[in-house]
């Protein structure tokens, strides 16, 4: 399988917090803006891959500013590492000013997808080649991520988790 960049799967999606997807806050709902990474990452995986995708999990979610409501809110999604049949999505949530249109980080979060065929077993996706200095470190920070998460669900030993390891170890 050709190796892709994670500049070809890129998916922004720009909106506006409307009333009715606000809390007594006036802020807009935690979920309606999961939705909003999801589909996101829906369309990112589906980019990367070409091929149907699914929510495998949210492994990450933080939600450090609130989003008021009449925000313009821009949501960036793009691979950030693929396994075998897996993919994690990277996902940057950004509020622009009113006044002055400057963007600023709101939250983040990192999905996994997984590829699969017509009858829904897993597919095999394509590797990712990551370019710029941030892709980069993204990458090698997925396959900790990856590694932690099975050494928690019991699927591999610690003393097999190579990468978690050597953070720990000089």
């Amino acid at each position: 399988m050709q190796p892709k960049f994670p500049s070809e799967s890129v998916t922004t999606l720009t909106d506006l917090v409307l009333p009715g997807e606000t809390n007594p806050l006036n802020n807009l709902f935690g979920g309606e803006l999961l939705a909003r990474m999801d589909r996101a990452a829906s369309i990112t995986a589906r980019r990367h891959s070409r091929r149907i995708c699914v929510t495998a999990s949210v492994n990450h979610v933080a939600f450090n500013r609130a989003i008021p409501l009449g925000s313009v809110v821009t949501v960036e999604s793009k691979v950030s590492r693929t396994f075998n049949t897996s993919m994690e999505i990277f996902i940057d949530v950004w509020i622009e000013d009113r006044e002055s249109g400057i963007k600023n980080k709101a939250n983040e979060a990192i999905y996994t997808f997984v590829a699969v065929d017509e009858t829904g077993r897993p597919i095999p996706v394509p590797p990712i080649v990551p370019e710029t200095d941030l892709e980069k470190e993204r990458f090698a920070a997925a396959l900790r991520r990856k590694q932690l998460s099975l050494v928690l669900a019991g699927k591999m030993k610690p003393s097999e988790a190579t990468e978690l390891k050597a953070l720990f170890v000089e």
